[in-house]
C-alpha cells in the first residue's frame, strides 16, 4: 500500500489496484486555525462523521483505493454542490457570479455551515467572501481533483468502476420518512442506508449486492430513505458509462457512544463487517472484469 497525505486528504492506494474506490468526505478531524467558530467546540464535532476513515483503513489489501478528507465537513462540505452558499452568511456580495442556495443552506448546512444543530450558529458574525472563497480553492476542489481524477484512472485502465461513498449517520436522524404502507406502526430505525439517488448514479446490480451483503449479516437496511446521496454522488455516479457511485450511511449507534464521542465494545464488531465488505466488493469487481474481458 501506498499512503499519499497532503493538507487536504489521506490517500491509501494498493500496489495492485481494482477499479474500486471508497471515500470518506466528512470524518476529517484537522480543524484549519482560521475556522474562527464560536460555538462549543465538542458540539460542533458532533458534525464528523466519526471514525470512518478508520473503518475503511485496512480495504486496501483488497484491492481498494481509499480517499478521506483530514478537514472537517463543518469548515466546508464537499458534499454539497460549489455554489450552495447561504446568503445569510456573507457580509459583502459573492463576487463570483450568483450563489445558489439550495434547502440545505436554508437550513443552515450548505456548502458553509451556518448552524451547527437548529438554533445554534457555527459563527459570532458574518463571513467574508474572501474566506469563503479560500476554503473553495484550498480545499473543496483539491478533494473533488483527487477523486475525479482517481475515478478517471480507473475507469480508463479496467472499463469500469465501483465507488462507495462513505458516511456515518446520528441514529436519531436514521428513521425512515417515507409512510408506512399499515398504519399504526413506528419506523424501524436503519442501521444502513444505502443511496443511489434514486437509481441514478449505480447499477442496481451492485445496489444490491451491497444490500444483501449486510442484509445477510442481520443489519436493517433501507435504500434511498432517509438519505439518497447529494453532490458527490451526482458528480461521479454515471452507470451508463460504467461509473458507479452508491452512498452508504452507517448509524453511529453501532460503534460509537455519541454523548461520550467514544467507541464502543461493538465497534470491533462492524470493522470485521466493514473489512468483509471490502473484500466481496473485491470480488464482485474481478467478477464483473472478467466477464467484460470475455465479452
Amino acid at each position: 500500500m501506498v499512503e499519499t497525505m497532503n493538507p487536504v486528504f489521506s490517500l491509501l492506494k494498493p500496489r495492485h489496484p481494482l477499479p474500486v474506490i471508497f471515500d470518506s468526505p466528512h470524518s476529517g478531524r484537522d480543524y484549519p486555525a482560521d475556522f474562527g467558530h464560536a460555538c462549543d467546540f465538542d458540539t460542533l464535532r458532533t458534525a464528523e462523521d466519526h471514525y470512518v476513515d478508520e473503518l475503511l483503513k485496512d480495504a486496501p489489501a483488497q484491492g481498494i483505493t481509499v480517499l478521506a478528507a483530514l478537514f472537517p465537513r463543518s469548515y466546508i462540505d464537499v458534499n454539497r454542490r460549489e455554489d450552495d452558499i447561504d446568503p445569510l452568511l456573507l457580509d459583502a456580495p459573492w463576487p463570483h457570479g450568483a450563489v445558489n442556495p439550495s434547502s440545505r443552506s436554508d437550513a443552515g448546512i450548505g456548502l458553509i455551515r451556518r448552524l451547527i444543530k437548529p438554533g445554534m450558529a457555527i459563527y459570532a458574525q458574518c463571513l467574508n467572501p474572501t474566506d469563503i472563497t479560500h476554503r473553495i480553492e484550498n480545499y473543496y476542489r483539491p478533494y473533488h481533483t483527487a477523486l475525479a481524477e482517481l475515478s478517471a484512472r480507473l475507469h480508463d485502465d479496467f472499463g469500469q468502476v465501483w465507488h462507495v461513498n462513505c458516511h456515518a449517520m446520528p441514529a436519531a436522524t436514521a428513521y425512515p420518512k417515507r409512510a408506512l404502507s399499515i398504519a399504526g406502526l413506528t419506523p424501524r430505525m436503519a442501521d444502513i442506508v444505502l443511496g443511489d439517488r434514486d437509481g441514478t448514479t449505480c447499477a442496481p446490480d451492485f445496489t444490491h449486492f451491497v444490500r444483501d451483503f449486510f442484509t445477510a449479516r442481520g443489519y436493517h437496511v433501507t435504500l434511498n430513505d432517509p438519505f439518497r446521496g447529494v453532490e458527490i454522488l451526482r458528480r461521479y455516479g454515471n452507470p451508463a458509462r460504467g461509473m458507479h457511485s452508491l452512498q452508504i450511511e452507517i448509524n453511529k449507534a453501532l460503534y460509537m457512544d455519541e454523548k461520550t464521542q467514544e467507541k464502543t465494545a461493538d465497534y470491533a464488531l462492524l470493522k470485521a463487517d466493514l473489512d468483509a465488505f471490502a473484500a466481496a466488493c473485491a470480488d464482485y469487481a474481478q467478477s464483473r472484469l472478467t466477464r467484460l474481458a470475455a465479452d
